[in-house]
């Protein structure tokens, strides 16, 4: 069974890796030609439009910035709808609205092709290791067909309800997360403007009720000043944003989603958009004089 791939930035080129790793036969699809060319020595199949990757494969994948670029690549002209069999199967793993992935699955669905929303959470680090989470939204069954897929890239795979619920799990995660780093933040520029050290901070309280996965990813890339993208501000701008529309169209007050995406936006403005969201804390170094490091 051959995989149709689309989409192969900081996190799909790895998450394809991991399937040639694992034996699958890819035909992979992006507009960067040196990642391509980097999957076909890996040997993967490289082809020009969505539309002939449809044809060639039963499973497409794809791992796109935003609700345009899946619109674009499943159903306009030479998209996966026009070269897509009866029976295919569309993973969407991009992190985009609910309402736009509800949109092109019944498009979609017209043609007889199956959809998931799969959008995932873990960042580049476990898109190389295989060790993302991933959350679902489709047919129990078709979930249950693709699963042992799903786990060549991810350390789970979970079934959160219909097609749009993956997304809409994938926006609370990134709510929960972009809090955390901005409550990160807010308190390390406490401690360094009170004159304790961050580093003694985080020592004495990641293993109490303020410890998390996010504290444990971030309090140290902050205060070694590591902003490497594992995954960008302006990624999560555009998460953020997808979130305070999702929560204006359900009645969901997001009073302090919307405080951080201002942050956010903030930053982007003085250049910093390309860098891991945990240059957040530049924020409110900026504000308070200070910088946060060992």
């Amino acid at each position: 069974m051959k995989i149709g791939f689309i989409g192969l930035g900081i996190m799909g080129k790895p998450m394809a890796k991991n399937l040639l790793k694992e034996g699958y036969e890819l035909v992979v699809l992006d507009r960067n030609k040196s990642v391509t060319d980097e999957l076909v020595r890996l040997g993967a199949e490289i082809e020009t439009s969505p539309k002939a990757v449809a044809a060639k494969t039963n499973i497409i994948i794809t791992m796109l910035p935003n609700s345009p670029q899946v619109k674009e690549v499943a159903l306009m002209e030479n998209g996966i709808i026009e070269g897509a069999k009866p029976g295919t199967i569309f993973i969407d793993m991009s992190s985009i609205s609910p309402v736009a992935s509800k949109e092109v699955a019944k498009k979609l669905a017209e043609k007889g092709i199956e959809m998931l929303d799969a959008p995932v959470s873990g960042g580049e680090p476990k898109a190389i290791d295989g060790t993302l989470s991933i959350m679902v939204g489709g047919k129990e069954k078709i979930f249950n067909d693709v699963k042992d897929l799903l786990l060549k890239m991810g350390s789970n795979a979970v079934l959160c309800g219909e097609v749009g619920a993956g997304n809409v799990t994938k926006l609370a995660n990134q709510v929960i997360v972009a809090l955390n780093i901005a409550a990160m933040s807010e308190a390390f520029v406490l401690g360094t403007k009170a004159g304790v050290s961050p580093e003694l901070i985080y020592n004495a309280i990641r293993g109490g009720l303020a410890g998390s996965t996010v504290l444990d990813a971030k309090a140290p890339m902050v205060m070694d000043r590591n902003f490497k993208p594992g995954f960008k501000i302006d990624l999560h701008i555009k998460d953020l944003t997808n979130v305070v529309e999702a929560g204006a169209a359900v009645g969901a007050p997001m009073l302090l989603t919307n405080q951080v995406l201002e942050m956010m936006r903030n930053l982007h403005e003085n250049g910093e958009g390309q860098n891991d969201h945990s240059a957040l804390v530049k924020f409110y170094e900026k504000l308070a004089n200070v910088e946060v490091t060992k």
